[in-house]
């Protein structure tokens, strides 16, 4: 396995990408034991995610607040069939019209909005998420981290965008494979726009802003909306 394999293998609970996760779910615990408190169940829409996220938790854990997680995403999850901790739906996170307002009790989102498109498409991620849940919780890596952490290779999104694709063409970059031509690089390089604290904060003005640091620098932004009660 490569070095940035190694980083962010989350079968392995002493990696870092593992204890981040766990780091950061201690932030999300709050919220579902209040929303646990209010109404007894906890119902989560995770859009964009997959089954294997969610292995941090336990089958005790999620009958201990009895949980349920629709996982909405454009490519199908490993869901094994009659789960009844999950369940998959093929959604586009930008237009979730198949959903009432406050449809679920949390909305989570975790490394997505950063490859929906430009700044039209990140909003309108935004306002569904805000629209179809009471709370949310929305993790993004911060583009003035020094590692462009999808594919784990420093600076290279500091640099302009002619650069970016020429270096994907000609070289593996972490988890990037070499770019086999011109449109695969573009995809890559164009599939990813990483966004800073004020701009989650633009899309996110009901949220509190959490950073969350490696070896002191913020690595990533996560917007949380707690849950209210009235």
């Amino acid at each position: 396995m490569s070095l940035a394999g190694r980083l962010t293998d989350y079968s392995d609970k002493k990696s870092i990408g593992s204890r981040l996760r766990g780091r950061r779910m201690k932030l999300l615990m709050p919220i579902i034991h209040a929303v646990f408190e209010k109404y007894g169940q906890v119902n989560i829409i995770d859009i964009g995610g997959t089954r294997e996220h969610w292995n941090i938790f336990s089958d005790a854990d999620m009958d201990a607040y009895h949980m349920h997680v629709t996982l909405a995403n454009l490519y199908e999850s490993s869901v094994v069939k009659d789960d009844p901790h999950f369940a998959y739906v093929a959604a586009d996170g930008c237009n979730m019209a198949a959903y009432q307002d406050n449809a679920f009790h949390i909305a989570y989102s975790n490394s997505v909005i950063e490859h929906v498109g430009g700044w039209d498409q990140m909003m309108q991620l935004g306002n569904e998420i805000k629209r179809v849940a009471e709370s949310y919780f929305v993790q993004t890596p911060n583009f003035w981290f020094p590692v462009e952490v999808h594919c784990m290779t420093p600076l290279i999104h500091w640099l302009p965008q002619p650069m970016r694709i020429w270096l994907t063409q000609h070289f593996k970059l972490g988890h990037w494979p070499r770019a086999k031509d011109m449109d695969t690089a573009m995809r890559l390089v164009e599939g990813t726009r990483l966004l800073n604290k004020p701009m989650l904060t633009a899309i996110f003005d009901d949220a509190e802003i959490y950073t969350e640091r490696l070896l002191l620098l913020p690595k990533s932004h996560i917007a949380i909306r707690k849950l209210a009660f009235r």
